[in-house]
């Protein structure tokens, strides 16, 4: 694969689609990406998009990081997941030292996997922190190369370190992935592959230069306009671009199907009234929503000043742009899976998996329906009550 000039990932990916598509059964069954696979998607750089291109990374704009893993999840959707999370981790080395981010991210099959914070506590000892506790949800911690932990800090007096709003500082410890022991908990319904498993550490060790905070954008040492974003947004831009992705293969799916399908008793479904307004009320939906997304980034990337964090109005246009399209490709997928009838049923349909993993990506955080009302609350003139 030419990876030469100017990155294109959207053409990397599409390049991948058959190779993609065609691990897809056995990272279902195994719940492990295929090693093949893996060295395909490093050697296409796929999970360098977000990485500065001070450490190798390709540092693309954020619309030309969604419409790849849009792609990538047409195919399969726990390979897109599990590339927009190593990513999104990639995010913190504008934040690292230099020489820090360099020996996290100079190997090219370079990924960093974590799971969520929670009531973990880091101490500070001299010359870094001592960590223990367990996380969950770390997909890709089984192709992980480093690992992270998110912990509140715990001062030598014994007091918590206080973020500038007043809760607790989140800190990110990151940690050769071998220091972690990984626990098989990943047992879902819908992407499956992704392999999103548990982690834990004991009594670790964690030097100074290998911590950071996703909490303060102003510290960033690239100043380069995709990191103006914060890392919490264009999170939620890389569950918004699967869940995209896989609205539109379960749309294109079901048109090859209107066309043949003729149910008992009735027309042939693209005769059909119903089906013919739902069609186009489902194209109308996804495209809508995936161009809206499409135009926030490219018109906030565009005015991003240099080394500035953008404000938290459009922090919200992010939040909202992203929570629309997440929210109308589930409905889309509910009403495409319901129309297709017992062919979408059944095991290795276009639609069965699909719909299993639509529903997982459903309940994660960034799917929320109360991201409307935070981002209302900014519209109004208010104070959100959620961090932006």
């Amino acid at each position: 694969m030419d990876t030469s000039g100017p990155p294109n990932p959207l053409a990397r990916a599409k390049a991948l689609a058959g190779e993609i598509a065609e691990a897809a059964n056995e990272a279902e069954r195994t719940r492990r990406l295929p090693a093949a696979l893996l060295t395909r998607l490093h050697e296409a750089r796929l999970s360098r998009m977000l990485l500065p291109q001070s450490v190798d990374g390709d540092e693309v704009e954020p619309g030309a990081y969604m419409l790849a893993i849009e792609e990538v999840a047409q195919h399969d959707a726990s390979v897109a997941w599990n590339l927009f999370v190593a990513n999104s981790a990639a995010l913190l080395a504008p934040y690292l030292e230099p020489e820090t981010a360099q020996t996290i991210f100079a190997a090219p099959n370079a990924l960093v996997a974590w799971g969520p914070p929670n009531a973990a506590v880091a101490t500070v000892v001299p010359g870094g922190y001592r960590i223990n506790g367990r996380w969950d949800f770390a997909s890709g911690c089984r192709q992980a190369t480093w690992m992270g932990a998110h912990c509140r800090v715990q001062e030598p007096d014994g007091s918590i370190r206080k973020h500038a709003d007043g809760g607790p500082h989140i800190q990110s410890f990151l940690f050769p992935a071998e220091k972690a022991a990984l626990h098989d908990t990943w047992n879902t319904i819908g992407l499956c592959g992704t392999a999103s498993d548990s982690y834990s550490v004991d009594n670790l060790f964690v030097a100074d230069a290998f911590v950071g905070t996703r909490e303060v954008p102003e510290a960033r040492r690239d100043p380069g306009p995709l990191y103006a974003f914060t890392m919490q947004g264009l999170y939620a831009v890389g569950v918004a671009a699967v869940a995209l992705g896989i609205a539109r293969a379960m749309l294109d799916a079901f048109g090859a199907l209107a066309v043949e399908k003729t149910p008992r008793g009735l027309s042939r479904l693209a005769e059909r009234a119903g089906v013919q307004s739902g069609v186009g009320k489902a194209e109308a939906r996804i495209g809508s929503s995936r161009a809206y997304l499409l135009n926030t980034l490219k018109d906030i990337y565009n005015n991003a000043a240099e080394g500035v964090t953008i404000d938290v109005p459009d922090r919200a246009r992010v939040r909202l742009a992203c929570t629309n399209a997440i929210h109308g490709a589930i409905e889309t997928a509910d009403w495409l899976y319901k129309n297709a009838g017992v062919d979408s049923i059944f095991a290795g349909s276009p639609y069965e998996r699909r719909f299993r993993d639509i529903h997982t990506l459903s309940q994660q955080i960034q799917s929320r329906d109360s991201h409307y009302e935070a981002v209302g609350q900014v519209l109004l003139g208010q104070q959100p009550a959620v961090f932006f």
